[in-house]
């Protein structure tokens, strides 16, 4: 079975209490259909758990056949480093059709963010060492598309529905080893 690594980090994006037992972290890609079906579902997941789970997000941009992938990450860690990157990932996966850059600066303007800071941090090589550094956590971690679910570090194969990912989800809590 296929392993996180690394681990949690400082550095990941999550939503939740990072000190719960019961993680859930996805690789996703925000141009990726399958992500955007998933998003809904794991907004449901994270309502049902609260506080008893953390969800982690990571990038993985398949930039081959997502052309705009890679910049929708950088928006989303631009956004970030004004305390927003939740609601930038909401607003791309609620607003996934018709994605370019017109349209990721467009989602970016209705946030409260300081415009000339987010330009200037889109266009910040560290942003997309930061994404790379995501993309090169999944491929040591066996991740071969997207999405792509870790449950307490082990790769999670089945569907992500939100039935089997709940009960992967229960038999973890009652059996964490």
């Amino acid at each position: 079975m296929s392993k996180l690594k690394p681990p949690l980090q400082e550095t990941d994006h999550y939503f939740g209490n990072p000190a719960s037992p019961l993680q859930l972290l996805e690789f996703g890609d925000f141009q990726c259909p399958h992500c955007g079906a998933a998003y809904p579902i794991l907004e449901r997941i994270k309502k049902k758990y609260g506080t008893r789970m953390v969800f982690i997000f990571r990038h993985f941009p398949l930039s081959k056949s997502h052309p705009y992938a890679q910049l929708a990450a950088i928006v989303s860690e631009a956004a970030a480093r004004q305390g927003k990157f939740w609601e930038m990932y909401n607003l791309i996966f609620e607003n996934q059709t018709g994605m370019n850059r017109q349209h990721l600066f467009g989602l970016a303007k209705t946030l409260p963010l300081d415009m000339p800071r987010f330009e200037k941090d889109v266009a910040d090589p560290a942003l997309s060492k930061t994404v790379e550094a995501n993309f090169e956590s999944g491929i040591i971690s066996g991740v071969n598309g997207t999405p792509s679910f870790y449950i307490n570090g082990e790769k999670y194969n089945g569907p992500y529905d939100f039935d089997s990912l709940s009960e992967a989800l229960e038999q973890r809590m009652a059996f964490p080893g």
